[in-house]
């Protein structure tokens, strides 16, 4: 399966838009608030278990997206967007969503 941001594919004639598809993942955001409050005590580094669960939602969310299109028979999506908001009550969770739109290429 290919995943693109661009609309278009190189070199390869798209025959069938099949259709958006979408995937998401979410995250306790008990994570984030520590992250947040967290921002003035980090000077100049990076929180490697931070980024390594965020990661993991944003491959989480590309990988439900990339199921769907199979499932509609595409074999390419195009155009991938990530979306980061946070969701639930005082916005306690961390919503992960990639969408994009589904195609066959040749």
């Amino acid at each position: 399966m290919l995943l693109s941001t661009t609309n278009t594919i190189e070199n390869k004639n798209i025959v069938k838009y099949v259709g958006l598809v979408t995937g998401e993942a979410i995250i306790g955001a008990n994570l984030f608030r520590d992250i947040f409050a967290g921002i003035r005590d980090i000077v100049g580094g990076r929180s490697g278990s931070y980024e390594e669960v965020l990661r993991e939602a944003k491959d989480n969310a590309v990988s439900e997206m990339e199921e769907n299109a199979r499932r509609l028979g595409a074999n390419a999506v195009i155009g991938i967007d990530l979306d980061y908001e946070t969701v639930g009550q005082k916005g306690s969770m961390l919503m992960v969503t990639a969408s994009g739109t589904a195609v066959v290429f040749e």
